[in-house]
């Protein structure tokens, strides 16, 4: 069974996701985001490098946490990350923001990196050929680990194949009351240009939230 998939982003009024999330509160977006309660967060090997800064060392050590070191009501975190550029996992398990990590992998990730996450009992799954089948993956996210709901807190590129797979649920925004502008593709929604309607998401407005003074909150369903 497939999980609920929430995408849920900060972005400028033209759905800029660089200049246009950066005046928003993080306190304010990881409040709202608790409000699912999912049972994973979801995210690119992109954003996850992003956040960490300029390449981390990989790890020297193998480092199990001990099994109640997070408490249950606290996410998995889920990384796809097919080409295995993410090492630095002792950096990782040490964030108190997800219970255990989920690696999904594809029959193209380098096999030292996957023998690496064995050894240091890292959780991974392998679905896909040359890339991860999301949706397969996402099944498997359900039937082994039991895992029903998963927000994504990425960026535009995995929101984009997630969307066009007909994968997602809910899309939730967080409108900062500004206009960015630009060529570059820097929305929250990143995916080839459609050739005809066929490929357009319908959405229904779910609910529709003011935050303080000037922040929007916008959650829709995505029409199927």
């Amino acid at each position: 069974m497939l999980p609920q998939v929430i995408l849920f982003n900060g972005v400028s009024v033209d759905g800029r996701m660089d200049f246009g999330s950066g005046k928003i509160d993080m306190g304010i977006y990881y409040e709202l985001a608790s409000r699912w309660n999912a049972d994973a967060m979801l995210s690119g090997s992109d954003t996850i490098l992003a956040a960490d800064g300029p390449a981390p060392a990989p790890d020297a050590e193998t480092v199990t946490p001990p099994a109640e070191y997070h408490p249950l009501a606290v996410p998995h975190l889920v990384v796809v990350d097919s080409r295995g550029r993410i090492r630095n996992w002792n950096s990782l398990r040490s964030q108190p923001f997800w219970r255990n990590i989920i690696v999904l992998c594809s029959q193209a990730t380098p096999a030292d990196y996957v023998a690496d996450l064995a050894r240091r009992g890292i959780d991974h799954i392998i679905a896909g050929e040359d890339h991860v089948d999301l949706r397969a993956a996402l099944e498997e996210l359900n039937s082994r680990f039991g895992i029903n709901s998963v927000r994504v807190d990425s960026g535009g590129t995995l929101n984009g194949v997630l969307l066009r797979a007909g994968l997602v649920s809910e899309v939730s925004v967080l409108l900062d009351p500004c206009m960015v502008g630009g060529s570059s593709p820097r929305s929250m929604f990143t995916a080839p240009d459609l050739t005809s309607e066929e490929g357009v998401i319908p959405l229904k407005l779910i609910h529709l939230e003011r935050i303080g003074e000037n922040l929007v909150w916008l959650r829709y369903e995505v029409a199927r």
